[in-house]
């Protein structure tokens, strides 16, 4: 996702668990519509641009094509990512809510188990389509597996490494590192004189289990067991969390800093020149409003222990990303569910996707040229190649919050100059594997 969701991972299962199913959304105007009053849709959209202001002026031309098209009206509120789940969890208590919602594709599974989303079978899936429209990784991020999905893909998203290449060339690099040996290595070349080679958002929950997660599975580690149980002290979860941690810990590549970074710091950081790399959804947009040009970055995959990215002990990102979901109690669910094709299309796909540097989950129009850029081509390649879904379990927000926690507070340890012990690590995972939910 383009903004990061640390402070809005608060909610826990337990508060998913006390949700009615069938309740929330359906504040819109249903009616006959008519000449003077055309039907409404609320819709609440995720802040994907620089700012709020910037997504209004992205999303309201593009709302008005579908109101001239539709007759529907779109009311139009851009929610800011902290605090987008909490809204949407009292919308389903409370009943005030959106007819239509943008969610983070890692929520999909928990906003599920409330019950208070339109499932996605096929005669839904026929309305816009039909769901072989989608890219399959896409579809994997919109609900427990063996359930019709709870959202379609919108946006789709993936890692990438980002690097200076000013930076780089001042320190003799000629390229990125493709292992994370290779990391380490070029890393100590260049943090020095008061610069750093990787970035982290040291106290983003959300952003700590994303690399986490990913580094876990190429040691090996799911987090979850085939039960859906949670497995957080295995050798190759701790393993995972060590080798992220000491980045800043071990091997004083990451900026001690970085341990307080929450609010997308780290790419100020790199725009600044003060940091050489980071590991980021989609950034070349918000580097450049930053004032960085296409030439002063390059992007390349994430590293991976072989350095060739792939399936299994190669994966390199989760598959991170948007999706767009309709409460099932909306008073228009026929207009719900024509905004949703109409947001799909592979007209609006390519256009917005374009725009927000993000990658269309609608294998047409991600064939369009304008994601061939280089830096949206690794993207593409990635999702299609060496990307992972986060755990499709109903628990998923509390294992982000649970083990998210424990990474922020490793990093803490290590900016005040603690050791990070594999036993401090495993102590710190068994603690968070105790804060979930008995089955």
């Amino acid at each position: 996702m383009r903004r990061f969701r640390a402070a809005c991972m608060t909610a826990t299962v337990t508060a998913l668990a006390t949700v009615v199913a069938g309740c929330g959304g359906g504040t819109s105007t249903s009616g006959d519509g008519g000449a003077d009053k055309p039907k409404e849709l609320v819709y609440w959209a995720s802040n994907q641009g620089p700012s709020i202001e910037a997504d209004k002026k992205i999303l309201t031309p593009r709302l008005k094509k579908f109101e001239q098209e539709t007759g529907i009206k779109v009311k139009l509120e851009v929610v800011p990512w902290s605090d987008l789940l909490n809204r949407i969890l009292a919308a389903t208590t409370s009943g005030q809510g959106p007819d239509v919602l943008n969610i983070g594709n890692t929520w999909s599974s928990s906003l599920q188990a409330t019950g208070a989303l339109l499932p996605w079978d096929k005669k839904n899936f026929d309305k816009i389509g039909g769901r072989d429209r989608f890219v399959d990784s896409a579809v994997g991020s919109t609900g427990a597996e063996g359930q019709d999905p709870a959202a379609v893909p919108l946006y789709s998203l993936a890692y990438a490494l980002y690097y200076n290449k000013a930076m780089f060339e001042e320190a003799g690099i000629d390229k990125p590192p493709a292992t994370w040996d290779e990391m380490v290595t070029v890393g100590k070349k260049l943090s020095k004189d008061g610069k750093w080679a990787l970035g982290a958002e040291g106290s983003n929950l959300s952003n700590n289990i994303h690399q986490v997660f990913v580094l876990g599975q190429q040691h090996g580690a799911d987090f979850f067991d085939a039960e859906g149980k949670p497995d957080f002290t295995s050798d190759g979860a701790v393993a995972a969390v060590k080798q992220y941690v000491d980045f800043m810990a071990k091997d004083k590549i990451t900026a001690p800093g970085n341990a307080e970074y929450a609010q997308n710091q780290s790419l100020q950081d790199f725009a600044k020149g003060k940091t050489a790399m980071v590991l980021w959804q989609a950034a070349a947009s918000t580097f450049k409003s930053h004032g960085m040009a296409d030439d002063d970055f390059g992007v390349a995959p994430v590293p991976v222990a072989s350095g060739t990215p792939g399936a299994g002990k190669q994966v390199n990102s989760m598959v991170a990303g948007i999706n767009i979901a309709v409460f099932k109690n909306s008073k228009n669910l026929d207009g719900a569910t024509k905004f949703v094709e109409f947001m799909t299309s592979d007209t609006e796909q390519v256009h917005l996707n374009q725009t927000y540097g993000s990658i269309p989950p609608v294998k047409a129009a991600q064939q369009d040229k304008a994601f061939d850029r280089p830096d949206t081509a690794v993207l593409r390649d990635t999702l299609l190649e060496s990307a992972a879904p986060l755990p499709q379990v109903p628990n998923e927000s509390q294992f982000e919050t649970a083990v998210g926690t424990a990474v922020k507070e490793l990093f803490a340890d290590a900016a005040a100059g603690r050791a990070i012990t594999e036993e401090a690590v495993k102590t710190r995972l068994a603690k968070a594997e105790q804060q979930m939910p008995k089955k």
